[in-house]
């Protein structure tokens, strides 16, 4: 028996991108998009931004229009998980019982939000922010006079402390590490936004552990730090990371290695189905290096990569990751990721908020560049890192010499 149908599981941008890659690639028969929320695809990152400060509607973030997947024939399936995958019939069975057959499974499935294990975890205003009912939770808990309690000093907490600010309320970060965005960021980085968000008057607490949530009327009202003190708030968000939605793949005896794992055309060990987005470890070939990436750029390039080998299309180029977060009137943008970088050049000024931070090894290899209100330099550093150029220390941080002659 043969099926023409591509199955989708997975709504988010990788899941609904690859839907229309497809489309624009050519695939002809039949695409279902299984998502587990009501809403269609939509874009993420401006959950922590422009909807909690009601700059952005549930339209502004869908990735395309409603009418899209009808003029497209993509068979829209929401409110609805694929729940058991059997590789040897080509089917996925969904929670309400139906199985499909397919010809290609592309799974989206996407990560969840970590979750410590902590002592008054399951009150109520205990919040996460991976998706838009999860941010409505947490703006309904925002304003004036409100005290919010971010655990984790990452990128999804800093993001949502400046909108917390922007709402009037009052925030404490709460970060084990020495730093905030100690994992992901330079030094230099980290310094400059701890600096600035507590300029923006948001209290940061360095080294701190996290011992329990306490509450009353099954409500939380504080965060009690390992040494007894306790952050008073009306709210908890809690952003420690993210893990992988790996279990389906995993139970269906697809190789997973904290995260799907996959090639440079998104396929798994099964060479039927696909992966794509947060869900996948994928190869970085400019880095000799496998890991797994959180961000859209990654989302779109693998469901290029998925859509292109499915539809019997040339292999997309490899692109550099890039990442970016916006905060308060702060907009950074990384190109590359700093393995093996040994040294760091300062071009611009980091007082005045306006700066790039250039990562080379050894042999003055651009491997990564994060920009602070400096797009040029992004944009730039983006085509030098691609090229694996390399540079001086001395021409990078001159400012006489432009990013134009630095890339070219």
């Amino acid at each position: 028996m043969t099926h023409d149908r591509i199955v989708i599981a997975g709504a988010g941008h990788a899941g609904g991108s690859a839907a229309a890659m497809l489309r624009q690639l050519g695939w002809k028969t039949g695409i279902t998009l299984v998502g587990e929320e009501p809403l269609p695809p939509y874009q993420r990152p401006p959950l922590s931004k422009a909807w909690l400060t009601g700059e952005a509607d549930a339209e502004a973030l869908a990735l395309r229009p409603l009418a899209f997947y009808n003029d497209a024939d993509i068979e829209l399936r929401l409110g609805v998980t694929v729940t058991k995958i059997d590789p040897a019939e080509h089917a996925v069975t969904f929670n309400d019982g139906d199985t499909m057959h397919y010809a290609h499974l592309i799974l989206a499935t996407g990560s969840r939000a970590r979750r410590i294990p902590l002592p008054g975890l399951d009150q109520a205003n205990v919040l996460e922010l991976r998706t838009a009912a999860d941010a409505d939770k947490l703006k309904a808990v925002l304003g004036p006079g409100k005290r919010l309690a971010v655990v984790g000093g990452g990128y999804i907490g800093l993001e949502a402390a400046a909108s917390a600010r922007a709402l009037g309320a009052e925030v404490t970060i709460i970060e084990r590490e020495p730093r905030v965005l100690a994992r992901v960021a330079c030094e230099i980085l980290s310094t400059f936004f701890q600096d600035f968000h507590r300029s923006q008057g948001v209290k940061i607490i360095l080294n701190a552990g996290v011992q329990a949530l306490e509450g009353a009327n099954g409500a939380v009202t504080g965060v009690r730090l390992a040494d007894g003190q306790v952050i008073p708030c009306d709210a908890a968000l809690i952003g420690v990371g993210g893990v992988p939605n790996e279990e389906l793949a995993k139970v269906a005896g697809i190789s997973c290695d904290g995260g799907i794992v996959v090639d440079l055309d998104a396929r798994t060990s099964d060479p039927a189905i696909f992966a794509i987005g947060d869900c996948t470890k994928r190869q970085l070939p400019m880095y000799e290096r496998t890991m797994r990436l959180e961000s859209v750029p990654n989302a779109l390039e693998q469901a290029k990569q998925a859509a292109s080998a499915i539809c019997g299309r040339p292999r997309p180029p490899p692109e550099v990751p890039w990442f970016w977060s916006d905060q308060y009137e702060l907009r950074l943008q990384i190109a590359g990721i700093p393995f093996d970088a040994t040294e760091i050049v300062v071009r611009g000024d980091v007082a005045a908020g306006k700066f790039a931070l250039f990562h080379l090894t050894a042999d003055g290899t651009v491997q990564a560049v994060e920009a602070v209100n400096a797009s040029t330099e992004f944009m730039g550093g983006r085509r030098i890192v691609q090229r694996r150029k390399k540079l001086t220390a001395d021409r990078i941080a001159d400012m006489a010499i432009t990013m134009q002659e630095l890339a070219s």
